[in-house]
């Protein structure tokens, strides 16, 4: 490629955008602020229940996990509660930034825990449910808000990290015998310690 041809290749393409033109009002009324599309808040808000079902079955199985005698791993999902709650919090802010009031769904929270294996099961079943909701609704606004295209970004990233997480945890329970209960504890200790 000579010179020429490497200008001509690099020349930046600068799109058509519409000239933004601000007129100051001698007014003393205060103008409405923006808001998020109707969609965009139905789907955070359905993100929003789904981080509270993540929180409480986080919570259910810490619990199930320290009347077992799993502390490691009591304190491990103990951890992952307060985390969604966490996620929770900034789905709330973000729509309170954007001019809505969060509506809370009403979630399930009574989530039965019985045995590790089965917890965390649930948990990758979970989480990569999340990450395939949050990626669909990335797809859904792609060019319509970019804002919020970017910080559902944010959330696509934290579910891949956790479905990462999980998956490293069910392949390390395929070494153990699940049926055996010192492989189960040996697990715990080498997992969540």
């Amino acid at each position: 490629m000579n010179a020429e041809e490497f200008i001509t290749f690099n020349k930046f393409q600068q799109p058509e955008v519409e000239t933004i033109s601000i007129q100051v009002e001698n007014s003393n009324q205060p103008i409405e602020p923006a808001t998020l599309d109707k969609s965009v808040v139905s789907c955070l808000t359905q993100r929003l229940g789904d981080e509270y079902v993540a929180y409480y079955f986080y919570r259910n199985a810490a619990n199930w996990c320290k009347g077992a005698g799993y502390n490691k791993a009591a304190a491990y999902f103990d951890g992952e509660s307060k985390t969604e709650l966490e996620h929770a919090q900034v789905i709330q802010d973000y729509l309170v930034n954007w001019n809505h009031q969060p509506a809370i769904p009403q979630v399930e929270t009574g989530t039965t825990c019985s045995s590790l294996v089965g917890i965390i099961n649930h948990a990758y079943k979970m989480e990569y449910t999340l990450f395939k909701a949050y990626a669909a609704n990335q797809r859904a606004i792609l060019g319509d808000d970019p804002a919020t295209f970017n910080f559902i970004q944010g959330f696509v990233n934290i579910q891949n990290e956790s479905v990462a997480e999980y998956s490293d945890l069910l392949n390390a329970l395929l070494l153990v015998n699940p049926n055996n209960k010192l492989d189960l504890l040996y697990f715990e200790n080498e997992y969540f310690g």
